[in-house]
């Protein structure tokens, strides 16, 4: 469901909002820092739009019960613990920056996300998507909640007023693992290969976590465009 600034009565009649899709993942830091980028941009700038979020698995391939983060970045990316330190350094100052607690620990772990995905899906049918796309950015990197758990899942779900029964049961029967997976391949073939990925009016694509200066002169110019 599409999340929506507020506007005034005489904005409505005036400002068409700005289209945009964004496609990420909730184990993926630079996704809440992106968009938390792009929210302060479009606030600036006074500009109306609707937000509609799309799946992204980083690690598709990932085990149920995940793995240790440190290790993962290392087996993964090459990269040395000094350098996994220091990454650590810059997303926790860049979150700080746009009002997101990082909290990482030696513990803290990286996770497979189709079910996260499947219950992002079911609460969209109910207009809440975008409220438990947060709680589950915080949940997993200020609270470090083990979010390969259904269980958990499901009282993050509870905790902003969703069905804690229908969400262990959305998990069980896998009733939209298809939607998921279409959705998955969609964003593929448009060629989105990683995350953050952001779409304004189905036309122009940026990726990364862009800043919000650069945020709002790309709204600027996408103002100024014709339609």
């Amino acid at each position: 469901m599409e999340h929506s600034a507020p506007l005034s009565s005489e904005q409505l009649l005036s400002q068409q909002p700005l289209k945009i899709d964004i496609v990420s993942d909730v184990v993926c830091p630079w996704c809440i820092i992106g968009y938390r980028q792009l929210a302060e941009a479009l606030e600036q700038t006074n500009t109306a739009y609707d937000i509609q979020w799309h799946p992204f698995e980083l690690n598709a391939n990932m085990p149920a019960e995940g793995q240790n983060l440190r290790e993962h970045i290392i087996e993964k990316y090459g990269s040395s613990a000094q350098e996994s330190n220091d990454s650590r350094i810059r997303m926790t100052a860049a979150g700080a920056e746009v009002d997101f607690e990082f909290h990482f620990t030696d513990d803290t772990r990286i996770h497979n996300t189709f079910n996260l995905h499947q219950l992002l899906h079911w609460a969209d049918q109910q207009g809440r998507m975008h409220d438990l796309k947060e709680a589950l950015f915080s949940a997993h990197f200020t609270n470090n909640r083990n979010i390969s758990d259904g269980k958990v899942l499901a009282d993050i779900a509870a905790e902003i007023g969703l069905d804690r029964t229908e969400a262990l049961a959305v998990l069980k029967d896998q009733r939209f693992a298809k939607d998921v997976r279409a959705a998955e391949l969609h964003s593929q073939q448009q060629g989105i290969q990683s995350v953050p990925a952001v779409i304004f009016n189905n036309r122009y694509l940026i990726s990364g976590a862009q800043g919000v200066e650069n945020y709002m002169s790309i709204l600027k110019q996408l103002a100024d465009m014709p339609d």
